[in-house]
């Protein structure tokens, strides 16, 4: 799950990128508004973590901004303000949740998961097509109820492939998923990563080949 952190306190950057990264979230940095503004719209995350008190753009104004440039994705709100009339406020500009300072890491965690869910259309956080089952949270896949163990490209790769089944993904889409921020990635890299994963999925004609386009899964 790729998620942009939006924070300027070094201290509790490096501990939020940190506890979500041990959580499974795959998580980009920033530390001011216009640098949160610019990269929402170099590439597409699933989810925003952002604090209000940044030292260029207040937080609601980078909120606003990403909204009014047609970002969807769920942004919860990070506040020391436990203000009825400011959660109001920042509810209507667009923002999805919000935590007041101190929180839990593990709240956080299942909250951006929750989001990230109902953004998706999902009731719960598995994804079951056919005989595949994907675990967000305990970051785990069965095929037929026996646990096969992926790579964390490998696991972003099939959860793509399966938020939207018999659709085709594009190469450069699934790409952006698989090897997000890395500056220098081979060119059949993903290639080699659907080999591998249908190799562990057991059955090489779930995950066909659109030349020319990229892959989809078709597995019942």
């Amino acid at each position: 799950m790729d998620l942009l952190l939006i924070e300027d306190d070094g201290m509790l950057g490096q501990a939020v990128e940190i506890g979500l990264s041990e959580r499974q979230f795959s998580v980009q940095w920033v530390r001011t508004g216009a640098a949160a503004i610019s990269e929402s719209q170099r590439a597409p995350y699933d989810a925003v973590v952002l604090d209000l008190g940044l030292p260029d753009l207040d937080g609601s104004r980078v909120l606003s901004a990403l909204r009014k440039k047609g970002q969807l994705m769920p942004v919860l709100v990070l506040t020391a303000r436990d203000d009825s009339s400011e959660t109001v406020k920042l509810l209507d500009l667009g923002a999805d949740d919000y935590m007041v300072k101190p929180f839990d890491m593990n709240e956080l965690a299942a909250r951006l998961r929750a989001l990230v869910r109902r953004q998706r259309g999902q009731a719960s956080a598995e994804l079951v097509v056919g005989p595949i089952r994907l675990d967000e949270v305990n970051f785990q896949v069965l095929v037929d109820e026996q646990r096969i163990n992926l790579s964390r490209r490998e696991f972003e790769l099939l959860r793509a492939l399966m938020t939207s089944p018999g659709r085709v993904h594009s190469r450069d889409k699934l790409e952006q998923v698989v090897f997000r921020n890395e500056q220098q990635v081979e060119s059949n890299a993903l290639e080699v990563h659907v080999h591998n994963l249908r190799k562990k999925l057991g059955n090489k004609e779930w995950i066909q080949t659109i030349r020319g386009v990229g892959y989809r899964l078709a597995c019942k």
